[in-house]
């Protein structure tokens, strides 16, 4: 089940009985037969669900996606190698139970942080890739995730290979406290450098987008695209809402309304995203070794 921003469920299983017909007791996965969308309330097929790729088919509305789940609807098969796995999380500030949750979270995901990085190749293009994951630890920014990020970049400046950064954030990791709002200047400071270098940066901002992902280098890549009703921003909307006392335009903060006040270059539906960034790889390489 997702989890939304805050912690709610971002949409309910509706299960069956869990018994058949003699009265024997059914293995768990005959339960999961149906989702329902938070958005128009349409109950879904689950197999109906993954094969339109976690989008909605009456509504569009997108559900989040695993970071393992996005590396497969996007680069070419077999050609993802991975760099960076040995890197962990430690629990510099003493901070109370953090241990716990990261082992959690770790077990929960099946990954050792909140975004994978690799080397890869999108429709034949060689690519750097970074995919981050909302299920581990609501995607937070911790020292690991800075690390891995600038790895990525300092890897697509050797390389010479395009960047493409899919991000998914509830902001910065408090557990890690000012050591997690340093990974703001060090990955934007990254990113200057990949600038300088000339090299191609997209950045794919997915539900949500928010805190210091967002204030850094989620907002500095060349071309922005966002996945449709995508939550973007620095602080979320209740919390703008509770600070100034005053009413929020409708659709605020989401993706559509940050590309019609110029923030993101484009909004584009999940099915579509590889062919657009094919697309783009064709512009900016001269050709496919």
């Amino acid at each position: 089940m997702i989890k939304g921003l805050f912690g709610k469920s971002k949409y309910v299983t509706v299960k069956r009985s869990d018994k058949d017909k003699k009265g024997h007791k059914k293995q768990e996965k005959d339960n999961r037969l149906w989702t329902r969308c938070p958005a128009c309330n349409e109950l879904i097929f689950n197999k109906k669900l993954v094969e339109n790729l976690m989008v909605c088919p009456k509504c569009s509305y997108h559900f989040r996606l695993t970071a393992r789940r996005r590396l497969q609807i996007t680069i070419d098969k077999g050609s993802f190698s991975e760099f960076g796995t040995g890197i962990h999380t430690k629990n510099a500030l003493n901070f109370p139970e953090y241990e716990e949750k990261y082992d959690k979270a770790k077990k929960k995901t099946k990954l050792d942080e909140a975004v994978i990085v690799g080397e890869a190749r999108l429709s034949s293009y060689p690519i750097i890739i970074a995919v981050m994951d909302f299920n581990f630890m609501g995607g937070s920014m911790g020292s690991v995730v800075g690390e891995k990020i600038t790895l990525a970049i300092e890897k697509t400046i050797a390389t010479g290979y395009p960047l493409i950064i899919f991000s998914t954030a509830g902001g910065a990791r408090m557990q890690e406290g000012m050591l997690s709002l340093m990974q703001m200047a060090k990955t934007s400071s990254a990113v200057k450098k990949l600038h300088e270098a000339g090299h191609l940066f997209i950045s794919v901002m997915t539900d949500p987008t928010s805190g210091g992902v967002t204030a850094s280098f989620a907002s500095l890549a060349d071309i922005i695209i966002a996945e449709p009703g995508a939550l973007i921003a620095f602080a979320g909307p209740r919390v703008i809402k509770q600070t100034i006392s005053a009413q929020l335009p409708e659709g605020f903060q989401r993706a559509e309304f940050l590309l019609e006040h110029g923030m993101i270059d484009m909004v584009v539906k999940r099915g579509e995203i590889k062919e657009r960034l094919t697309r783009i790889l064709k512009i900016h390489t001269v050709e496919v070794s």
